[in-house]
C-alpha cells in the first residue's frame, strides 16, 4: 500500500491510465473483429469497408502506445492480404 502522498497520487494516475488503455485496446479489437467477421462471411466489399474503418483505429492504438507500431502494421497488412485473397 502506498504511504506517501506522491505514491498515492501515482496509484490514482496508474489506475486512470490503465482504464483508458483498456478502453483503447478493446476498441481496436472490436474493429479488427468486425473485419474478421466480414472476411469469414466472404463478402469482399463489406470486409474492405470494415478494414478502412479499422485501420485508423489500429494505427491510433500504435501511436498511443497500446501496441507497437510494427505490430499494428503487421495486423493491417495481414488483414489486407486476406481480403485480397477473397477475390481470387
Amino acid at each position: 500500500m502506498a504511504n506517501t502522498v506522491s505514491a498515492k497520487k501515482m496509484t490514482r494516475k496508474i489506475a486512470k491510465r490503465t482504464a483508458i488503455n483498456k478502453s483503447r485496446r478493446s476498441r481496436m479489437r472490436t474493429f479488427i473483429r468486425k473485419v474478421e467477421e466480414a472476411i469469414a462471411s466472404g463478402n469482399q466489399t463489406e470486409a474492405f469497408a470494415a478494414l478502412r474503418a479499422a485501420e485508423p483505429e489500429v494505427m491510433r492504438a500504435a501511436q498511443k502506445g497500446i501496441v507497437h507500431k510494427n505490430t499494428a502494421s503487421r495486423k493491417v497488412s495481414r488483414l489486407t492480404s486476406r481480403i485480397k485473397a477473397l477475390s481470387a
